[in-house]
């Protein structure tokens, strides 16, 4: 894509969030902050301005987009079928880093939803986006606003870099407080099924229904497999660097990696341990604290190609709570390369 704009960073002050809504509302994308990671954003509604944001990304047209709503009522217009069990989920979760998918309503265009009959919706937390679909009147699409494949944006700074000459606006909310993207769920009549681990954890979704694992959480996509969700199918959240997920305990991992240090090769630790690496470091958050974990996980995936690494060993994180998050997103940094010590 040619870059085509001069792109502003801006405060999500009052003249900063009526430029936005203005642009959003003529069918141009905003990069905006969430509570999980920045979104670059656009009219869900407009087909042109859902395709703009697969051009800018260079994300694959299949891909499909979640959509962003400030009021439960706007959930109505854009589904053709709600469970009682999403209300109960919605007032337990929403706003928060929850996405639902369910059937579509007609005026849903099939370049959101990646040709789908579904749509996926959610209600974000976050001021600055709340106020800006509110300001606009728009359902928000807004899938993380990178180049595709590339680690998420959670900070403004990284949406400059990957977004500069793509788009016209960025709004400077800060650093988003989850780090990863939203949970993503189906939900039936009695039970979900988790596409996409994230902040809202298959704990807390226990206490009020059943909870199935999909396979694609873990597994690669057989071939030909459609992806119900956002960052299912394809290669996500990769730096340049080769990612390899080393599974083990600290020893272990430690005796790996400096048997097998050299030029370009690096570490992402948990806090506390670099010292027994021979090799440059980057902690990522606590042995066992996904929450610390998820929130520097991107941001240490970005600096490894800004260190100029070639090979990065990740150790493995628990997959419970957040940690099953953390370890989704690294399984497909790493294109599902794991050794088990």
């Amino acid at each position: 894509m040619e870059e085509t704009y001069e792109t502003k960073l801006l405060p999500p002050d009052e003249a900063g969030i009526a430029l936005a809504a203005s642009l959003l509302q003529a069918g141009e994308l905003v990069g905006i902050p969430t509570e999980t990671v920045y979104g670059l954003a656009a009219d869900a509604l407009n087909p042109k301005a859902a395709e703009k944001i697969y051009a800018a990304k260079g994300r694959p047209s299949d891909n499909p987009l979640i959509v962003h709503i400030a009021e439960l009522s706007m959930l109505e217009p854009l589904t053709a079928y709600r469970p009682k069990l999403a209300y109960t989920l919605a007032e337990a979760f929403w706003p928060g880093p929850l996405t639902m998918i369910f059937k579509k309503a007609e005026q849903v265009p099939d370049a959101t939803t990646g040709g789908m009959d579904t749509v996926a919706v959610r209600m974000p937390s976050h001021p600055v986006a709340a106020r800006l679909i509110r300001e606009s009147g728009l359902p928000l699409a807004a899938p993380s606003a990178n180049l595709s494949g590339l680690p998420s944006p959670t900070r403004a700074e990284h949406v400059y870099q990957d977004m500069k000459g793509r788009i016209p606006l960025i709004l400077d909310g800060g650093e988003c407080t989850v780090g990863v993207e939203s949970t993503v769920i189906s939900v039936g009549e009695d039970s979900v099924r988790l596409l996409r681990p994230g902040g809202i954890t298959v704990e807390m979704l226990s206490g009020y229904c059943r909870v199935e694992v999909d396979d694609g959480v873990l597994h690669k996509l057989a071939e030909g497999q459609k992806a119900l969700s956002p960052g299912m199918k394809y290669k996500h959240y990769s730096p340049k660097a080769n990612v390899i997920i080393l599974d083990g305990d600290a020893g272990a991992f430690a005796s790996y990696v400096n048997a097998h240090s050299g030029e370009g090769v690096w570490a992402m630790t948990f806090e506390g341990e670099e010292g027994v690496l021979s090799v440059p470091t980057l902690p990522f958050g606590r042995r066992g604290d996904g929450l610390s974990q998820a929130k520097a996980l991107f941001d240490r995936l970005r600096e490894c190609d800004e260190k100029g690494a070639a090979t990065v060993y990740v150790p493995m994180p628990e997959k419970d709570g957040v940690g099953l998050a953390v370890y989704n997103r690294l399984l497909r940094a790493a294109g599902f390369q794991v050794i088990e010590l």
